[in-house]
């Protein structure tokens, strides 16, 4: 069965990068070019993973990842922040709304792979 990735970032190149790396692997990714976006495309396919950046228009990643968590449907969704913010408050910030994980770009296309891997499947 085909695992869906919902990557949620304001760069269609990283959006596009991210699809790039994990759609050889079996994986189906969407993407949403804010939280706001990301959210309703949650709310509409069924996502395994979500991949999504820290700093964004309308709604940012702290923001989204705290409305998916109300959400009965985001409850046990792995979430990994993928964002050039490297510092230790941010990342505090995005366990404390529900993140999985953290990963700083550019990222290591294998390490992005076993990642899903581990948390997705």
């Amino acid at each position: 069965m085909t695992k869906t990735v919902l990557s949620v970032d304001d760069s269609k190149s990283i959006r596009d990068m991210i699809e790039f790396t994990l759609q050889p692997h079996g994986y189906r990714v969407i993407g949403a070019c804010d939280g706001a976006e990301g959210l309703a495309r949650f709310q509409s396919e069924r996502v395994n993973l979500v991949i999504t950046d820290l700093n964004m228009p309308r709604m940012n990643g702290i923001e989204f990842i705290t409305a998916l968590r109300r959400s009965p449907l985001g409850a046990g969704v792995p979430i990994i922040m993928l964002t050039t913010e490297t510092k230790p408050e941010l990342k505090d910030a995005g366990r404390a709304a529900g993140a999985t994980g953290w990963i700083n770009k550019p990222f290591d296309g294998p390490m992005l792979v076993a990642v899903a891997r581990k948390l997705a499947g």
